[in-house]
């Protein structure tokens, strides 16, 4: 690239970062509004939402003031402050519900709370926030452009959520503290019916009860071995080739030779 061309790059970057600073510290609610949106088109959102954070206050209550909010919003949004943004856009929901852009807002309010959603080892509230605020999201709009983008988030959010639930219950059992092991796995199961951890929570439940009888006074033993022996039969039913199985059919073969010393 020629000299020249270079050098005119680098005068119109001048330029554009001091008519920024200029905008910036300007009173001027006007210029700061057309250096924002200008700023918006060209997707320098990081620049434009500072401008708009400065006039936002300014424009409540006027004409002007739907726009400049959504775009506030989007601007948060596409730089990554999503808890900031989903303040947004939850406020322009509620200032402006029959704005042509509420769909749109309502979504990206839902959305930039499954942004905040953490890893599922870590307190999961925020992913439960999530949830329901895509879920009302599904509900008011349910021939929404972005019904399937909310689903897929429900989803994944949901494992999320179930995955959690079920390596409590699963450390439960590492350690050896088997009665909540049992506890925790009955009330995954009844908890999420539909869960892709069913099968592993099946197979948790029986290994926990088997566990939990071989280790029990005797007077308590042979009613746990039983409970732990329906406890395979429904994994079997649900599952008969389950990628437990095996170990699933040594258990049992366990349970079995402990309960025939019951019947002597």
């Amino acid at each position: 690239m020629p000299k020249f061309l270079y050098l005119i790059l680098a005068v119109a970057m001048l330029a554009s970062c001091s008519e920024y600073q200029k905008a910036l510290k300007s009173e001027d609610t006007k210029v700061k509004y057309q250096l924002a949106e200008r700023l918006y088109k060209e997707k320098k959102f990081k620049k434009s939402s500072r401008l708009f954070e400065q006039i936002v206050p300014k424009f409540r209550g006027k004409p002007q003031g739907e726009r400049v909010t959504f775009m506030y919003g989007r601007t948060l949004f596409e730089i990554e402050e999503y808890m900031v943004a989903g303040y947004q856009f939850e406020r322009f929901v509620r200032s402006y519900p029959k704005s042509d852009s509420a769909q749109v807002a309502s979504y990206y309010e839902a959305k930039s709370y499954y942004m905040q959603s953490p890893r599922y080892s870590i307190d999961q509230t925020d992913t439960y926030t999530a949830i329901n605020k895509l879920q009302g999201f599904i509900n008011n709009y349910p021939d929404s452009e972005y019904l399937d983008s909310a689903n897929e988030m429900v989803e994944e959010l949901t494992t999320k959520v179930e995955k959690k639930a079920y390596e409590i219950a699963k450390q439960y059992n590492t350690i050896s503290d088997f009665k909540a092991a049992i506890k925790a796995t009955e009330n995954f199961l009844s908890d999420f019916p539909g869960t892709s951890f069913r099968e592993d929570a099946m197979y948790l439940r029986l290994d926990a009860m088997y566990n939990l009888a071989i280790r029990s006074f005797e007077t308590l033993m042979e009613d746990r071995l039983n409970e732990a022996s329906s406890a395979y039969k429904s994994l079997i039913k649900f599952y008969p080739e389950s990628k437990y199985r095996e170990e699933a059919d040594k258990i049992m073969a366990s349970i079995t030779e402990e309960l025939a010393k019951f019947s002597k």
